[in-house]
């Protein structure tokens, strides 16, 4: 058994029944139900017990009120998780709490920029970015990762607002290095475009993360957004929160929050679950990202020894490995048709990530190493039966093959 002294990652969770989007409802992108699936970026772990704990003692309390969330106990774990995780100062009056990442990133858009102007993302793109910037009217500006001659190029445009960085970066879990972030700062500056940095992912990455705090400049306008529910697995408790750079940004977002949106309320179990696993759940972070880190080398010993010419090497980040497929040449369609009707498992395509990812597999190994086995296996042996296969052959996608244009994936 694989485990640690105080956490075992393998013992393994049953989620169905419990209106979970990557077990009850994978027939909605892939258009077969009862798969075993690989998919939406949460874990099959249960979360820290320190989480638990605080969870069962506020619940226990029995008056679930109106609740506020700027207050010392929330700030200052905040503040302290920066300090001891990041070694980055954090002013406590440039943060803000939201309901989710999302909505706080669509939030400053409106603040910093206007329909018809261009939000600079790296490709191939975290999906939910495309599907926001068009529901706003904004217009993608999709750069190659590590173009640093398109990326100057974009944000040159004159009608170029902002740059939206994902940071660790999703799908591809690069992560940016301290000159790669002081070259995008000093890019911004010059041609005077804002920056959004989404760094949900920055808890689980595998080398050193540099919140964009430590590379933008005093009091330009640039905010990280972030949560511990990915890293914690707490998303459905929902809530995030943002750190500005400058207070009259901050100060601007919080009055959309509060009085055009009507969230001065906070989910109360979101704060107490931040509150612990800020104060008192490392360790058990500890554990996971090691957990994750054997399940992403077992993904490389295994798809190596399969098939040594794709020189796989897993992510810096995260518990998402995206899988170059090119070297096989498998046409895409073909592999998810046997991934789903044959081995029953649902891995998500490249595609859904934009044209980029074509070629490409995202296989979710946040999961018991005897899940992440099978889920290899299965890709595995699918290749072996589609490689070789005419691109033709593959030109209609059959019912029930993923598209990655269905809703619920990230």
């Amino acid at each position: 058994m694989t485990t640690t002294d105080t956490y075992d990652f393998d013992a393994p969770v049953d989620r169905h029944g419990t209106w979970c989007t990557q077990w009850d409802y994978v027939e909605d992108r892939f258009g077969v139900p009862g798969l075993l699936p690989f998919t939406i970026s949460d874990m099959d772990f249960e979360t820290a017990p320190e989480v638990l704990a605080a969870l069962r003692g506020r619940l226990e309390h029995g008056v679930l009120g109106y609740s506020r969330w700027r207050h010392e106990d929330f700030l200052s774990a905040v503040r302290h998780w920066y300090a001891t995780r990041y070694d980055t100062p954090v002013d406590a009056d440039r943060i803000a709490y939201a309901p989710a990442v999302l909505y706080q990133v669509g939030r400053i858009l409106d603040l910093w920029s206007s329909p018809g102007d261009g939000v600079v993302v790296h490709t191939p793109a975290y999906d939910a970015f495309p599907r926001l910037l068009a529901a706003r009217g904004r217009d993608m500006r999709g750069v190659p990762l590590h173009d640093w001659d398109a990326l100057e190029r974009e944000l040159a445009r004159p009608d170029t607002t902002v740059l939206l960085l994902c940071s660790p970066h999703n799908p591809t879990g690069h992560v940016w290095s301290g000159p790669e972030l002081e070259r995008m700062a000093a890019l911004c500056e010059r041609y005077g475009v804002a920056l959004i940095s989404d760094e949900i992912h920055s808890d689980l990455a595998h080398t050193p993360h540099r919140p964009w705090a430590l590379h933008g400049r005093p009091g330009s306008r640039w905010a990280i957004v972030t949560s511990a529910s990915k890293s914690f697995n707490i998303p459905a408790l929902t809530g995030s929160y943002g750190i500005f750079g400058d207070t009259e940004s901050c100060g601007r977002y919080l009055t959309l929050l509060k009085d055009a949106d009507g969230l001065s309320s906070p989910a109360v179990l979101s704060v107490a679950g931040h509150i612990a696993a800020y104060r008192e759940g490392g360790p058990w972070l500890d554990a996971l990202n090691a957990y994750v880190a054997g399940n992403l080398e077992m993904v490389r010993e295994r798809l190596t020894r399969a098939f040594p010419e794709l020189d796989w090497h897993p992510p810096r980040a995260g518990y998402l490995a995206w899988i170059d497929l090119r070297p096989l040449g498998v046409p895409d369609e073909a592999l998810q048709r046997e991934l789903i009707h044959t081995e029953r498992v649902a891995i998500m395509p490249g595609t859904a990530y934009g044209p980029e990812g074509a070629g490409f597999v995202r296989l979710n190994v946040g999961c018991p190493r005897s899940k992440a086995e099978a889920g290899i296996e299965a890709l595995i042996r699918a290749l072996r039966t589609t490689a070789g296969t005419p691109s033709g052959a593959a030109r209609e996608a059959a019912p029930g093959t993923a598209t990655g244009t269905a809703a619920g994936g990230n």
